[in-house]
């Protein structure tokens, strides 16, 4: 014997009503942004992706983004490029010597000289990764002491402490 079934879930508005009340609350939208302005004021006019649906088939309108500048006598104004603010080149820092230093002593020191990304490997070849920066030595550096370096050039070479090194 089966149970009665005491509540009703089966709610749904049919997805043509949907569908035009989105498309009126996007063309609401749209009408609410544009307007008239006056002839010493900017006028700017955008269209939007529309669609119309009815029940038999979907049909998508697509018309373009548009804008358009009047000046006071309604005659286009002359259009600037619109240019990036570009940040020049910062000099290169200089390479300090870590060689022999605890691993985290280098990479401070490294962020002491300007760049604040480097990396580390595996001296011994074996792939480790340094978890604990401060149980590695520096063995070896690339760029050497002296050199011109940015970001995530410097790499630094190292082996746990324990391990023989040249230091």
């Amino acid at each position: 014997m089966r149970a009665p079934q005491l509540f009703s879930t089966s709610i749904r508005p049919s997805s043509t009503a949907v569908r035009i009340g989105l498309s009126a609350f996007a063309l609401a939208s749209l009408a609410a942004c544009s307007g008239t302005s006056t002839d010493s004021e900017a006028e700017s006019t955008s269209t939007a992706t529309t669609t119309a649906t009815s029940t038999t088939q979907p049909t998508t309108t697509q018309a373009p983004l548009t804008t358009s500048v009047a000046g006071p006598t309604n005659t286009p104004l002359a259009t600037t490029p619109v240019t990036a603010e570009v940040t020049p080149p910062a000099t290169p820092a200089i390479m300090p010597n870590v060689v022999c230093m605890n691993l985290q002593d280098a990479q401070d020191t490294i962020q002491s000289a300007g760049v604040f990304f480097s990396r580390s490997a595996d001296a011994t070849g074996a792939g480790r990764r340094q978890l604990v920066d401060s149980n590695w030595i520096v063995v070896d550096q690339t760029p050497s002491a002296g050199s011109p370096f940015g970001e995530i050039e410097a790499v630094l070479s190292a082996v746990k402490i324990g391990e023989p090194t040249p230091c």
